[in-house]
């Protein structure tokens, strides 16, 4: 726990809140006017019992509960890092889950100027798997350049697909899979994903990898074999990165080898290099 930041982000983000947007009148006579919230009418908002906030705020409640950090960012309109840095502070480590079911769903507009810039195919997907930002040479990899909507639905259902992704049965359904099951235990609410699910148990052929089970292996750094629809086959490496306004969102970058895969050396972790000891 750090109560220091703690007591800092919280004081902050509670005194920007007028009281008569929640209903109650601001002190009248004479002596200070405390701004924002009191720690009492943060009691009374979240229905805790007195007092319950100041232990919150001043670092005097070890391991809070999760819904009820939930329920004070709310209230204090908090955006998703400052939900994670709440967490953090509190001593609870990062949060389960997003602060709102919504969050993921839009992604700052200078992210499509930041994936027109790169040279690889590279999009951007919101945390249903929509495609909120494209550019040139990932849409080169799709016969006339036709964008799948989700790419959730297209990996896994889409019969483009299947021929798309070389090895589709053994190489990526089995990876993509616990991806999706990963990110329904986390957005639980999600329509999008869960039809997807649905779909997914309905299907000959994923139905049995579903229900198989499968641990969640992330895509950043692994190399799968893809058919281009101009350059023939190849492979590709991908690289993965989340925007940090939007947890779930992701960032792909594809790098394209074309031909057949040579066996080469893995490349090495990047590293700092560790400062020689004064």
């Amino acid at each position: 726990m750090n109560k220091k930041a703690l007591k800092a982000l919280l004081s902050e983000r509670r005194e920007l809140i007028d009281p008569t947007s929640h209903g109650f009148e601001r002190p009248q006579g004479r002596g200070r006017r405390a701004r924002g919230l009191s720690q009492q009418q943060v009691d009374e908002l979240t229905r805790r019992a007195t007092h319950t906030y100041n232990r919150l705020e001043t670092g005097a409640m070890p391991n809070p509960p999760t819904d009820y950090l939930r329920q004070v960012a709310r209230l204090f309109g908090l955006n998703e890092q400052e939900w994670v840095s709440l967490c953090r502070y509190a001593g609870i480590g990062d949060p389960p889950g997003p602060l709102n079911q919504d969050s993921g769903l839009e992604v700052p507009g200078v992210w499509q100027e930041a994936v027109d810039g790169l040279s690889h195919m590279a999009y951007v997907t919101d945390a249903s798997w929509n495609v909120l930002a494209h550019n040139e040479p990932f849409a080169r990899l799709f016969p006339g350049g036709r964008i799948p909507p989700n790419t959730m639905r297209w990996m896994l259902l889409d019969p483009d697909a299947r021929t798309t992704l070389m090895e589709w049965k053994t190489v990526w359904a089995p990876l993509v899979l616990p991806q999706l099951r990963a990110a329904l235990a986390v957005r639980t609410d999600d329509e999008t994903l869960h039809q997807i699910a649905k779909e997914v148990l309905a299907d000959p052929d994923l139905g049995p990898i579903w229900e198989a089970g499968g641990a969640n292996i992330h895509p950043d750094g692994d190399e799968r074999p893809l058919l281009h629809a101009v350059e023939g086959p190849g492979h590709v490496t991908m690289c993965a990165a989340q925007p940090l306004t939007a947890p779930g969102a992701r960032l792909m970058i594809l790098l394209w080898h074309p031909g057949k895969k040579k066996q080469h050396r893995r490349v090495p972790m990047l590293r700092a290099s560790r400062l020689p000891d004064a």
